[in-house]
């Protein structure tokens, strides 16, 4: 189940969690008192356009650049979240989204660890009226794919080699290491030292403060969530 939610692209990913988030809406109301509302033009256009995601060298320029515009959650859960998380994020269950205090104004950027749990996430608070919602495309698969373990020419041109030189330099910064493009493309998903590196200790980086009129969100104790 969890192969083939990977291999979705993210239309086909939010597709999904419309489905799912539209049958809860219809047939069970998520919390006490709560009212669902989706805009199906709106959501139709974002889809499309898929204008509410983030891209993972993206988020990490962000991450250098100790910027503090945004809110970082983590959908998984605490054991995972305490094995590895992106610098800067904070461990919020799907289940207790609502109730973590986000500011409604504020830029929200989820990620799960391959895309269907943060695609849902986006659409339970675009139903509840928050606006600036995001989700890091392709989630923590893509993460380490572009990020901690990118792959880099083996004998690069020097266009490449600047480029190169980029993507090992963030990907130190990380805790990662480069992959070889040649093993990449013959379809190794990972060297050895990729898979003894899966899970490298987060820089020290200032995570963003929270803004006004939102708390910080806590981490509560909630059972295993999934994907």
């Amino acid at each position: 189940m969890r192969g083939w939610i990977s291999r979705l692209t993210l239309n086909q990913t939010l597709a999904v969690a419309a489905v799912a988030l539209g049958a809860l809406a219809l047939f069970a109301a998520p919390y006490p008192g709560s009212k669902v509302t989706l805009d199906a033009r709106e959501l139709a256009l974002v889809v499309g356009t898929e204008a509410d995601h983030i891209e993972a060298p993206e988020l990490a320029a962000w991450i250098l650049e100790n910027r503090a515009d945004y809110r970082l959650i983590d959908l998984r859960t605490e054991r995972e979240f305490a094995a590895y998380s992106i610098p800067t994020a904070v461990n919020v269950p799907m289940n207790v989204l609502t109730d973590a205090g986000l500011g409604r104004q504020e830029k929200i950027i989820l990620y799960s660890e391959g895309g269907i749990h943060s695609a849902q996430a986006w659409m339970l608070l675009r139903a509840q009226g928050y606006k600036s919602v995001y989700m890091l495309k392709g989630g923590l698969e893509e993460w380490k794919d572009q990020v901690l373990f990118p792959a880099v020419a083996d004998n690069p041109t020097a266009t490449e080699r600047a480029r190169d030189e980029r993507l090992k330099s963030i990907s130190a910064f990380f805790g990662g290491q480069p992959r070889s493009a040649a093993a990449v493309a013959a379809g190794a998903a990972a060297t050895p030292a990729m898979a003894t590196a899966a899970t490298p200790a987060s820089p020290a980086v200032v995570a963003p403060p929270s803004p006004a009129g939102g708390a910080k969100p806590a981490a509560p104790k909630k059972k295993k969530e999934g994907c």
